[in-house]
């Protein structure tokens, strides 16, 4: 230890006290080097170690070798560049650059004893000197690479790792800290916390700053990033901490699993970047127990489109709930796989989960599936949702989204289901393209089928609502990947605004909403409160700054990232509805409303979906762009127009 402890000593000082320790070092080994001369010579110690105790001591001045050394030895030592090298690294090549540089030294020392014949010197002095000195020079030169060689080569990889500050200084920033003492990614340069008292002290040796010199921070100690260990913190509290590292430009971090810190196992990868809902600022609200268990728990439950973004949050909420088996419907091979998999390995056997291929447009496979099974509960997710794509080819769009849906109605009321769920769209509200068309006339279909005279025991209800952040095609992951390849991020247009939920609330949401569905009657829509409205803009830019970096634009010229508009795609609204109507009914749940939305009789609509099949068959598009029309779809593009 304490030989560590003068090892970082001799590390942390400047370059110019490491040169002049060194040349010191030099001038010592000179005068040894000729002490120990003239003993090896005489046999016997000179002064300064005791009085001569023989005749032959008489007479020596060993301290004119010793001058004459220094005097020679230290101009050759700098001519020859010792001083320039840190010494730690010395090996091979530096011993090489002795040899050259005593050679240079023993002609003129030799030459000076044995031919100029300084008094009180012996003449065999000229000779052992130079090869002690060399000998010492090359083993001082040897021991400070080894001792000081690794020490350093260490502190200097510590050093160069990013430098992040832990913000929270309660039993998870410790925990942190300490887990994070000896990564080999990453290194912790202090802690910030909100009480004053605890500014300008140390933690776990670590200096506690306040969130107020983050900035200085971020310049002065080249801050890479800062670690949220903060998990129990309300909302609105979480907000205003990330607004202010917003400010600061450095990226942010959450807490890994809190069993990855208790083993020690932390790195980069572990620290995740913010959570979606920290980006979104909304406060979810906990969902009601007995809702999320009435259609679901103890029963057989089946997802259609189980393995997409919604399908599979819905699949993995609902085995949480304890169900009897859960039936995954996919007619991707890759996501059923994928899907099944990741339950399978989360859930083990516990609950029989039975993989599915298969359309929802096959009535022959879902009458399989139906009589094979008995699902009690069926959540309908299965549904082509990317507008450009659907724009582009909305024969198979409305093959998929309408009648897909239709079948897997009729399939449900053939064989007894109890409750079918089915998940729509903000974009089914007066939509503008042909995917927001398909998920309204889908809506329409299972409300005329509820509320025909003849209707079986199916409870049909729908749940409406908009974006989910992290999904496929949202712009989050998008807007990441982005930002990690350094940009543009690519924006359709300034002022477009969309609402977002989480996959976890939506699903939750979902499952609850089916559960309120009026039994005996159905028929139920829906609608998600999705709070404000949220600008994309907005959440670009949030997102750049969050990560550390800033948006390159007319008042920031030198920015990080770039913000291209690109144009609004085919189809495209600015801005979404939720409700149709202004007349939503409130529900025992706070984010959870019922609209009140008209619709066409089932045996009209059932005509105007008889002619809608057939244009689809024809793949006459003119045709089926007419047929939408009951959709309000042209009254909202002529609006637009």
């Amino acid at each position: 230890m304490p030989l560590n402890w003068l090892a970082h000593g001799l590390l942390t000082l400047p370059r110019t006290g490491k040169r002049l320790l060194v040349l010191c070092v030099d001038v010592i080994l000179c005068a040894l080097t000729v002490w120990l001369a003239f003993y090896l010579r005489l046999g016997e110690w000179l002064w300064p170690l005791g009085n001569p105790s023989s005749s032959q001591m008489l007479g020596m001045r060993p301290h004119y070798a010793a001058l004459a050394s220094i005097a020679l030895a230290l101009p050759i030592f700098i001519h020859q560049g010792f001083y320039r090298a840190i010494f730690r690294y010395s090996g091979v090549a530096a011993v090489r650059a002795i040899c050259l540089a005593m050679v240079f030294y023993a002609v003129p020392f030799s030459a000076l004893i044995l031919f100029i014949e300084l008094p009180g010197v012996p003449r065999t002095i000229g000779i052992i000197q130079p090869l002690m000195l060399f000998v010492a020079v090359a083993l001082s030169r040897l021991l400070a690479r080894y001792w000081l060689g690794g020490l350093y080569m260490k502190q200097s990889a510590l050093d160069a790792l990013p430098k992040i500050l832990i913000y929270g200084t309660g039993d998870a920033g410790r925990q942190l800290a300490t887990a994070l003492a000896h990564n080999i990614e990453m290194r912790v340069a202090g802690f910030l916390d909100d009480d004053v008292s605890l500014h300008g002290h140390t933690l776990n040796r670590l200096p506690v700053y306040g969130p107020e010199d983050l900035p200085d921070l971020v310049a002065r100690l080249k801050i890479k990033a800062v670690l949220l260990a903060m998990p129990n913190i309300e909302r609105a509290r979480r907000n205003a901490i990330l607004a202010r590292m917003a400010a600061a430009h450095v990226a942010v971090r959450s807490l890994p699993a809190l069993t990855s810190l208790a083993q020690g196992r932390v790195s980069i990868a572990d620290l995740h970047e913010l959570d979606i809902d920290d980006l979104l600022g909304r406060t979810p609200v906990a969902p009601d127990p007995q809702l999320l268990n009435r259609n679901v728990a103890g029963k057989v439950v089946l997802v259609t489109g189980a393995g997409g973004s919604i399908g599979s949050e819905l699949c993995r909420q609902i085995l949480a709930l304890g169900p009897a088996a859960l039936l995954l419907l996919e007619q991707s091979e890759f996501a059923l796989y994928r899907i099944h998999h990741a339950l399978v390995e989360h859930y083990g056997a516990a609950i029989r989960i039975v993989p599915l291929l298969g359309s929802v447009r096959d009535m022959a496979r879902l009458s399989e599936i139906l009589r094979a099974f008995s699902p009690q509960t069926i959540y309908h997710a299965a549904a082509y949702k990317h507008v450009p794509l659907v724009e582009e080819n909305p024969e198979e769009g409305l093959k998929n989204n309408v009648f897909g849906t239709l079948a897997c109605a009729r399939a449900a009321e053939a064989h007894g289901v109890a409750d079918f769920v089915f998940i729509s769209t903000d974009k089914a509200v007066r939509p503008t393209n042909v995917m927001g068309a398909s998920k309204r006339l889908a809506e329409m279909a299972l409300q005329a089928l509820a509320a025909r005279p003849e209707k079986g025991g199916v409870c049909f209800s729908m749940v409406r609502f908009g974006n989910v952040l992290g999904s496929s095609g949202s712009v989050v992951p998008r807007f990441r990947q982005q930002i990690r390849s350094g940009g543009p991020i690519t924006l359709t247009h300034p002022d477009v605004t969309r609402y977002f939920m989480t996959i976890l609330e939506a699903a939750q949401l979902v499952i609850q909403a089916g559960a309120m569905a009026s039994k005996g009657q159905g028929g139920d829509l829906f609608v998600l409160d999705m709070g404000e409205p949220v600008k994309i803009l907005r959440l670009a830019e949030r997102m750049v700054a969050l990560s550390g970096l800033t948006v390159q634009d007319a008042a920031h010229p030198d920015g990080d990232i770039r913000i291209d508009v690109i144009g609004l795609r085919p189809g495209e609204k600015l801005y979404e509805e939720l409700l149709i109507g202004d007349n939503p009914e409130a529900t025992a749940h706070p984010r959870i409303m019922k609209a009140r939305e008209g619709f066409l009789p089932w045996p009209e609509l059932e005509i105007h979906l008889a002619r809608l099949q057939a244009a689809l068959d024809a793949n006459d598009r003119p045709r089926i762009r007419q047929l939408l029309a009951i959709t309000g779809i042209r009254e909202q593009e002529a609006a637009a127009d």
